[in-house]
């Protein structure tokens, strides 16, 4: 019942730019932080940027001044934007949500894929 559905994926040029969705549904979305993780081949799954149910936003080193992260309550909606975007940013991309103190609930989309390459 629980779902995570990302969309947005595909293949683009170095330089390029893409939009990642992350659609919910069958929890209550507004009181869980959001995040995008990634996997490339042959590599460990991690995290990309995560926004907290207040807005505050995180950013892994790399991704800072060239990804977004953004939510839409009202659309139940994560979202990434990708700019400037490297061969090495080629990874399956993953959206979670999370909630409590503990982090005792946990969900995880299906992943989209993002091939950067020339």
């Amino acid at each position: 019942q629980v779902q995570l559905v990302e969309s947005g994926g595909g293949l683009v040029q170095p330089g390029g730019s893409l939009r990642l969705s992350c659609a919910a549904s069958g929890f209550t979305f507004s009181r869980y932080a959001m995040s995008w993780y990634r996997q490339a081949p042959g590599k460990q799954r991690e995290l990309v940027a995560s926004i907290t149910s207040a807005g505050g936003t995180n950013y892994a080193d790399s991704m800072k001044g060239r990804f977004t992260i953004s939510r839409d309550n009202a659309k139940n909606t994560v979202y990434l934007q990708m700019n400037s975007l490297k061969p090495n940013d080629t990874a399956v991309y993953y959206c979670k949500a999370t909630r409590g103190v503990a982090f005792e609930f946990v969900y995880w989309g299906q992943g989209t894929q993002v091939t950067v390459s020339s």
